[in-house]
């Protein structure tokens, strides 16, 4: 098998801490992709708010970005309107005749991750749909335009997206070869082999699809043509999507969840999204005199640490779909609670029960306009192209997101037809004082929380800038003492936390640590933003 880098050098932390941030009062898009920020952009500067913005964003990253999210994925969102902060849950539902008893006769002991038994139905354009009804100013069809040139008449192929491509291409290459993958390597391989970067990758297919989804309003993804598709070829392949899954989706509008942290209120989506562990973690540290620790030592990285590895036992624990089972979240929550976890860390590595936390290919972004209205959005088809299925004839690429479910009884988060799966991609959202500072988000699975409360460290306790606070070094927890550190980690930090027992393991895969985008209201009424340095992406505005 070839190695990665024979593909591509991929490019080694540290980061570009020549980056500065972007400053812009008029709006700006942040994301992991210049030509879908780019899109955006153009909608704001033809007088499309931001949530115009966004959506023609996310259509976008479909196309730029197929490896990380696709028309057969979910899709999150916090919206400020200019008064208020607004969720949407546009996460699909498991099959209605698929349970866990029918993969456990097929040999599993969990939930695999490639083949239908983990596709649950698409959320993203419904959500896209949805967004745009509640608040979008231009034509829906209009925001649709940038993503369905590019896949008709192609765009060059940029170095990150080259290098998940072929991490997916290597993984896939002998794995998937059942007649439901047959289509995968036709669409994104039509050499033979994934694409060379600066090479022009297109897919009409794709194309067709995006700009019937525009025209209908997403009906036809759910009702129409592109519905029968993805159903007949279910059907001939042993699927288990039929026209009910399909035509009873909706997306639904949620009651952002919370916590106060030093005085900010910093924002998820509440379950089935796993953003809770981030504000369990954030409420633990509260305790710690963070500030007076320096970000780069020893305790600043051991507390973070234990803190989140808590976080993570009640959220493996707890998370699941809060219409099918008793979701504590208020009692996670509280302080008094963050108090008695707080005291079970000391100077030594813990040992959490929790299971394996999972990783994950997603596309994130912000987009603020100058009317004052902010997106926080985030969409995936979970691993490297999903579930490695894509419908022919339309270029959708299926999601593998139920492989979030469990399959021990009595589990909230058990698999059960129609039920929502503990769901990794979170976007993020920060306040103070009831008035919005800004979106923030970091991709990656269960890197993500652990992201979104290294950017709440860097921002309310250290100080740093969006750009700055995106480029500094970034630690991952992987299972019982195994953490990841990235090669710009102080070789004495490394050490010290060995001595407390931490298993480190020093990687320079960026893919490990996500990636993520930030903009900042000032007080002047402008913005700050900033894009990680271990991504494509950037953030513009004007």
């Amino acid at each position: 098998m070839e190695a990665v880098a024979d593909y591509i050098p991929y490019p080694a932390a540290p980061y570009s801490s020549r980056r500065q941030p972007v400053y812009a009062a008029n709006g700006v898009v942040a994301t992991s992709q210049p030509l879908a920020a780019q899109a955006g952009l153009a909608v704001l500067q033809r007088g499309g708010n931001a949530v115009d913005a966004a959506v023609a964003t996310a259509v976008t990253l479909t196309v730029v970005e197929p490896a990380s999210c696709g028309m057969g994925g979910d899709a999150f969102a916090l919206v400020w309107d200019g008064t208020k902060l607004h969720g949407l849950n546009g996460s699909g539902r498991a099959p209605a005749r698929l349970t866990a008893e029918t993969v456990i006769r097929q040999g599993y002991d969990e939930m695999p991750s490639k083949g239908w038994l983990p596709v649950t139905v698409p959320g993203a354009p419904a959500a896209w749909r949805d967004l745009h009804q509640r608040f979008g100013r231009l034509p829906f069809a209009e925001l649709f335009e940038t993503a369905v040139h590019y896949a008709e008449a192609g765009y060059p192929i940029s170095p990150i997206s080259q290098y998940n491509w072929t991490w997916a291409e290597i993984k896939m290459r002998q794995a998937l070869t059942a007649d439901e993958f047959a289509h995968w390597a036709a669409v994104f391989m039509p050499e033979g082999r994934p694409p060379r970067v600066g090479e022009l990758w297109r897919s009409p297919a794709m194309s067709r699809s995006l700009r019937r989804i525009a025209e209908t309003d997403a009906d036809a993804f759910y009702r129409g043509e592109l519905a029968q598709t993805i159903v007949d070829f279910a059907a001939q392949t042993g699927g288990f999507l039929r026209a009910d899954d399909l035509a009873q989706h909706r997306s639904t509008w949620v009651e952002p969840i919370h916590t106060n942290y030093r005085g900010y209120d910093v924002w998820e989506i509440p379950p089935n999204g796993q953003g809770l562990a981030a504000l369990i973690t954030l409420n633990i540290l509260e305790g710690f005199d963070l500030a007076n620790t320096p970000r780069e030592s020893v305790q600043s990285y051991h507390w973070q640490l234990e803190a989140m590895k808590l976080a993570f036992a009640d959220a493996q624990q707890y998370i699941a779909d809060p219409e099918r089972a008793e979701v504590p979240t208020a009692a996670l929550l509280s302080k008094a609670y963050a108090a008695e976890r707080r005291r079970l860390i000391d100077d030594e590595a813990g040992l959490p029960p929790v299971g394996e936390p999972g990783r994950g290919d997603t596309a994130y972004l912000c987009v603020v306009d100058g009317e004052g209205m902010m997106v926080s959005l985030i969409e995936s088809t979970f691993s490297s192209f999903g579930s490695g299925i894509v419908v022919p004839g339309t270029g959708i690429a299926l999601q593998n997101r139920g492989s979030g479910f469990s399959l021990a009884v009595g589990h909230r988060n058990r698999l059960e037809g129609g039920k929502r799966p503990y769901h990794t991609i979170i976007p993020g959202f920060l306040t103070k004082d009831g008035q919005p500072v800004g979106p923030f988000g970091v991709m990656g699975g269960h890197m993500q929380p652990q992201g979104h409360v290294q950017m709440m460290l860097n921002t309310i306790d250290y100080g740093l800038n969006p750009q700055a606070s995106l480029d500094a070094t970034r630690w991952y927890w992987g299972a019982g003492r195994a953490i990841k550190v990235e090669p710009a980690t102080d070789p004495e930090i490394v050490a010290g936390l060995r001595e407390r027992g931490h298993e480190v393991e020093i990687d320079a895969d960026v893919d490990v640590f996500g990636n993520g985008q930030v903009v900042w209201r000032l007080e002047s009424g402008a913005y700050v933003a900033g894009s990680d340095g271990r991504t494509d992406g950037c953030a513009i505005g004007f």
